[in-house]
């Protein structure tokens, strides 16, 4: 089995740390990972991505247009974005919280969120919205964001991993006082 999964969303979200907690539990499970992230802007709001690769036969860690079996989207302008590098058969894990571009606060360009799930809707047909403002209210922390899109991707089926390999990346990587939320969150919907 080999998977290629992009996570995508703006600095500050977790995508980062979500990608190394993909890669974190795939090794734990003794498979072969390669990873690669841009992050460019990220401090200041701009887009970040992640590509993982796991399995045998690996050639290099980016995902070319095309080849991604899942995307994992912290926002939906980035899903958008990140849509060329999906397979025709691929899923989308995409959260509902839109997160305004610089361009569109200060009037240079028009964002809505909404047209963007919508198009997601017509060309993906595996796709998973998930309402995390919601979601991160009934879990009572807003910086767990991260972990419930990762507990959507596995309950998809389309990561390769469980959500026992997630939770011991969780007290593999993150302080103790950090794995209760990131459990309710990761198991948020079971």
């Amino acid at each position: 089995m080999s998977k290629s999964i992009i996570l995508c969303g703006v600095g500050g979200q977790g995508t980062i740390l979500a990608s190394k907690l993909i890669a974190a539990a795939a090794m734990k499970r003794g498979m072969h990972v390669e990873t690669a992230e841009t992050i460019g802007m990220a401090q200041r709001g701009g887009s970040v991505f992640s590509h993982v690769k796991i399995g045998d036969g690996i050639n290099g860690p980016l995902i070319g247009k095309g080849q991604a079996d899942l995307i994992i989207a912290f926002e939906p302008g980035e899903a958008v974005r990140q849509l060329p590098f999906l397979k025709k058969d691929g899923a989308v894990v995409v959260s509902r919280r839109p997160v305004e571009p610089v361009s569109a606060m200060i009037g240079i360009a028009e964002y809505n969120d909404q047209a963007q799930i919508d198009y997601l809707k017509k060309e993906v047909a595996n796709l998973t919205v998930i309402e995390t403002d919601e979601a991160l209210e009934k879990i009572g922390n807003s910086k767990v964001l991260n972990v419930l899109l990762l507990g959507a991707a596995v309950r998809s089926g389309e990561l390769g991993l469980e959500t026992d390999d997630i939770e011991t990346a969780i007290h593999d990587r993150l302080p103790e006082k950090l794995w209760e939320v990131n459990e309710r969150a990761l198991n948020y919907g079971n």
